[in-house]
């Protein structure tokens, strides 16, 4: 039973718990909401006319765990947030058994969105237990025209969790006994809080005192006082989630539990708690599921808010849309086929070398998967073709901008624009570059610098501006450098370019080294014989304008025999960004040439002796 007395605003803001320390939430409006014995903290932010966004928190946090998302949508949407019976600010229910079950949530919910929002569905997001609660939420009948979507963070449905189990051992193959048993190994702490008074003893001790350095340390979660003082209570009291819960829904499953809301699905890949598996078949559940992968562990809200607030701004606004014109309920599925949208939707990618080749299809494959894109160019009139063909490829948003790489001043203005106009990058794609062949005796020192400062002083202007402000930022990224073949194999007419790429090379695997620690990826990409512009503008070391124009066409002719696309190239950088991969050969030649540098150096130095075709 829902009771509704006391749910007007308080004068007060909130604070930290039980009053104490600050939460990231200074400034809500707070107010308590009383149901079924309990008295729940609600925060509220931005303007309540505006179309409301409940956060929910998971185990073992409190509100405050949204307090980054929520200032991020507070401009734009009503934002409320409250504590779970039993967690934070909120009262437990007496006694603790029996007392956290999915209806007994369920009302409270119902009491919540009553008060903040009356007459009017909200929009539900759910992260951890807060995700749990909220596919039971949206997928009752009493709670039908009270939700207007649901985003699902790092919490599956216990009904379809169940069901995920049945199939796997009523029709086992040795694939999803792999998933059952892989997800048996991550589930360890269930079985422990099913233990009597162990998760008790030891969050009220030496658990719930060195959680805040296990965060820090293991999730990568950031030094800023979170999480609160009520950890050791909210997390005693939350054990009774899984005792009340888990157990009766794994045994009997709900056969009904079909979503009736709009649902989006965000999936970190480094969920040390859940395996992606868990959401293979949710399809069936959830009609129209719009899915989303970032790459960190399992705390989303606390180590990338800026996504995962771009994500739910987006998707409410499209629920919202959709509500308006008299179309509510489950989305239609996504017209988009990229198989690396859930990657990249919303995602700010920055290509150089994007006028033609590989940096024009890199832009397409990014904006073919929904990420925004800016196409950068010393050719701004490709730069700019590119970004008006990128749009109409799928980005919601591409801008072109004009540089030269090698130019660290130009570099520098196109780096603090980017940052001011549209954002911090997320994925940086160092790609621009030049071709030199020619003996080393033949190659003078102007063209060994004109090959450097593109090839890789370019990359490092990239890899310095703009890997600092995702350093800064705090919120991962990756970066990816376009390297070549040529880094593994010497040559004797290549030796100027060979070096170039060598060097970029061994920059990515060093700055991967420095950087993963703060979740930014780096990845080398080293092509082959692609047929792309780079022949048609090579420079041939010791030869006249008329020996390097012919060698150019023969080169071309030689480079369009193989026709290997720049298309497939592009798609190794984005499955290279999306499996945050370090060392990525393409093209056969590329393979085989890597293999020959780490099992068979004499050949390879054989095969560097010998002439090129003329």
């Amino acid at each position: 039973m829902r009771l509704r007395t006391g749910q007007g605003p308080d004068d007060r803001r909130s604070g930290g718990p039980d009053g104490t320390g600050a939460t990231g939430l200074e400034g809500a409006r707070e107010r308590r909401v009383r149901t079924d014995g309990v008295e729940l903290c609600v925060a509220e932010l931005g303007d309540s006319a505006n179309p409301t966004v409940v956060l929910l928190h998971g185990y073992p946090d409190s509100k405050e765990v949204w307090s980054e998302v929520a200032h991020r949508l507070k401009d734009r949407f009503h934002v409320v947030l409250y504590d779970v019976r039993g967690c934070g600010r909120s009262t437990a229910p007496s006694p603790l058994r029996g007392g956290f079950t999915l209806e007994k949530l369920t009302d409270d919910f119902l009491a919540v969105a009553d008060a903040v929002s009356p007459g009017t569905p909200v929009h539900l997001v759910g992260h951890d237990w807060g995700s749990v609660q909220g596919w039971e939420f949206v997928t009752v009948g009493r709670t039908e025209g009270r939700v207007a979507s649901f985003t699902s963070v790092s919490g599956p449905s216990l009904d379809h969790f169940g069901h995920w189990i049945n199939r796997r051992l009523t029709r086992p193959t040795p694939r999803r006994l792999a998933h059952l048993l892989g997800q048996g190994a991550r589930s360890w702490y269930v079985y422990v809080l099913h233990t009597p008074g162990l998760p008790e003893a030891a969050w009220r001790g030496p658990l719930g005192r060195r959680w805040p350095q296990i965060l820090r340390s293991r999730e990568q979660l950031p030094d800023d006082g979170y999480p609160t003082d009520s950890l050791p209570r909210d997390a005693a009291h939350g054990a009774w989630l899984y005792r009340d819960n888990v157990r009766p829904r794994m045994r009997r499953p709900r056969t009904d539990a079909y979503a009736h809301v709009p649902v989006q699905l965000i999936v970190p890949t480094g969920d040390a708690y859940l395996s992606e598996r868990l959401y293979d078949d949710l399809e069936q559940w959830a009609p129209g599921l719009v899915r989303r992968t970032v790459a960190t562990r399992h705390w989303v809200p606390r180590t990338r808010p800026d996504q995962t607030a771009a994500w739910i701004a987006d998707f409410v606004s499209a629920a919202e849309a959709r509500r308006e014109a008299g179309t509510p309920g489950p989305a239609p599925a996504p017209a988009r086929t990229s198989p690396y949208a859930p990657h990249f939707a919303g995602r700010l990618v920055l290509v150089t070398g994007a006028a033609s080749g590989i940096g024009r299809a890199t832009a397409f494959a990014f904006a073919e998967a929904g990420a925004r894109v800016v196409a950068v160019d010393r050719n701004a009139e490709g730069a700019a073709r590119t970004a008006e063909l990128a749009r109409l490829t799928g980005a919601p948003e591409a801008w072109a901008e004009c540089a030269d790489v090698s130019d660290e001043q130009a570099m520098e203005k196109l780096a603090a624009k980017v940052a001011a106009e549209y954002g911090v990058v997320d994925v940086l794609v160092n790609n621009a570059g030049i071709g030199l062949a020619g003996a080393f005796m033949d190659t003078t020192a102007e063209e060994w610098r004109k090959v450097l400062d593109v090839n890789l002083w370019g990359v490092i202007h990239g890899c310095r501006l703009f890997g600092r402000q995702m350093v800064e930022r705090g919120q991962g990224g990756h970066i990816v450098n376009t390297a070549s073949a040529a880094a593994f194999q010497p040559s004797r007419s290549l030796s100027a370019y060979s070096t170039s790429k060598a060097a970029v090379l061994m920059l990515s695997e060093c700055l991967r080294a420095e950087l993963g620690g703060q979740g930014i990826g780096v990845s080398a990409i080293c092509p082959g014989i692609v047929n792309t512009d780079i022949t048609r503008t090579t420079r041939f070391a010791g030869l006249t304008e008329a020996e390097q124009q012919r060698r150019r066409e023969s080169t071309s002719r030689l480079y369009g025999r193989r026709n290997y696309p720049p298309e497939k190239v592009a798609e190794a950088i984005l499955r290279a960004v999306a499996r945050d991969l370090a060392v990525v050969p393409v093209t056969p030649e590329a393979h085989g040439m890597r293999l020959l540098s780490r099992f068979a150096p004499r050949t390879r130095r054989a095969l560097a002796r010998l002439n090129p075709p003329q």
